[in-house]
Parts: structure tokens; C-alpha cells; sequence
């Protein structure tokens, strides 16, 4: 090989190096200069050092407190208190599944999550395409879900999120209207629901100190005063 290919070579590997290591490690770039951010967490983040990651510009947290009509995050309570002694604002959110009315997985939640004055407006994940191992998939699913949605805003006070992905918005959510979006777009601003959206996931494989493994990282749709009044929907 001569010198000059291997200068050339090694120009590209720290190139893709890098690249790899913005989108491994750091904020997306568009997100974090326009939004404020934010993270969501479940049982497969571990024991989360929240102090530690809450000093890396992250001013937001969503935790995963229910699956079902029966299934409750094994570190729920851990991380909802946790995210609350450092600061953060926190709301909860629930994966919502095909497989069980929407009354009753909103009592999953109601009974796993506190009302908490100041809490993030809560979120329900559409995301779950089926089919059902146990029983019938729901015919209705948009039913079930404002159920679910009627049921949790009657409880604390707050009209909760929808987080969705493209395939299931397409599947199951194109002619819903007048709610709130959280979107799941990785790597480019949502080109779904522009005008809807509140939340924008834009990472799924990040790494901050105080986390053992990837990280979801969001942008909330406006800055740090925006982000305050959006938590004061919370009432009790």
C-alpha cells in the first residue's frame, strides 16, 4: 500500500469513527438545538445513577410504569421517585397492547402511578402490531384507546400523549384527531403529525453517564419555560 492510501484511509476511518460516535453518544444534533431534552426509561436501563445523568443537559424523563391489563415495570417506583428528588420533570407511560380492553389497562396504570401535581402530562405507547398470543386482538383498537385515554385524563387531570411509530400510525391512527402526539422518528424530524406532535424521540442507542447500556433520548417541542407550563397541566 502506499503512504498516501494510507493516510487516506485513516482520514476515513476517524470520519466514520465520528459519525459513529455522534449518533451512538451525543445529542442529534437538530434535535438538541431546537428542543429542549429529554430521555425515557424502563426495567432494561438497570439502576439508573439519575443525578449523574440528569447534569447532562436533560431536563425530562418518561418512565414506563404499566404493559397490559396487568403488567407493572419492576423499576418503576424506583425510577419515578429517583427522577423527582433530582428535578426532573417525569410523567409515565403505559404500553398499551391488542390484547386487553382499554379499561382495563387503564386501571393498571391509575393503580401503579401517583397523581403527582406538576407531572408530565402521561403518555400511552400505540405501538404493539399483534397479534395476540393469548385471545382475540381487538377489533377496535381506536376505541380501546381513547377509552384508555378518557379514563387516565379523567384520573389526573391531564389529555395524555400517544407515542406511535410510522407503521402503526399508518396502520391503526391516520384518521384520529384532536389528540397529542409523541412521535419515534430516529435520526430526522418527524415527517408525520408535523403539526401534532409534542415529542420527538430521535434516538434509541445513546449513551450517557449514569446509564449502563443504550438510552432513548427526546425533544420536547420548545424550550425550558414551554416545558414548565406544559407539566402544570397536572393539577393533583
Amino acid at each position: 500500500m502506499t503512504r498516501r492510501f494510507l493516510i487516506a484511509a485513516a482520514a476515513g476511518a476517524a470520519v466514520l469513527s465520528a459519525l459513529v460516535a455522534m449518533f451512538a453518544g451525543l445529542w442529534t444534533p437538530w434535535a438538541s438545538s431546537r428542543y429542549t431534552q429529554g430521555v425515557d426509561v424502563s426495567h432494561h436501563q438497570g439502576a439508573i445513577d439519575w443525578r449523574t445523568l440528569a447534569s447532562q443537559d436533560i431536563a425530562f424523563a418518561y418512565i414506563k410504569a404499566t404493559e397490559g391489563a396487568t403488567h407493572v415495570d419492576t423499576r418503576f417506583s424506583d425510577n419515578w421517585e429517583a427522577a423527582g428528588a433530582v428535578g426532573l420533570y417525569r410523567g409515565a407511560y403505559h404500553f398499551f397492547t391488542l390484547c386487553q380492553p382499554g379499561a382495563r389497562q387503564a386501571a393498571n396504570f391509575i393503580a401503579a402511578v401517583p397523581r403527582v401535581a406538576g407531572a408530565l402530562p402521561h403518555a400511552l405507547d400505540m405501538e404493539h402490531m399483534g397479534p395476540c398470543r393469548e385471545g382475540p386482538t381487538m377489533s377496535d383498537v381506536v376505541g380501546e384507546m381513547r377509552v384508555w385515554l378518557d379514563l387516565v385524563e379523567a384520573h389526573y387531570g391531564a389529555r395524555p400523549l400517544i407515542y406511535t411509530t410510522r407503521e402503526f400510525h399508518d396502520a391503526h391512527l391516520r384518521d384520529v384527531t384532536g389528540e397529542r402526539f409523541w412521535i419515534r422518528s430516529l435520526g430526522v424530524a418527524p415527517r408525520f403529525r408535523q403539526n401534532d406532535w409534542v415529542i420527538w424521540q430521535h434516538h434509541n442507542k445513546a449513551r450517557r453517564r449514569g446509564v449502563q447500556g443504550p438510552i432513548d433520548l427526546n425533544a420536547f417541542r420548545g424550550n425550558a419555560t414551554q416545558l414548565a407550563d406544559f407539566a402544570q397541566e397536572h393539577t393533583s
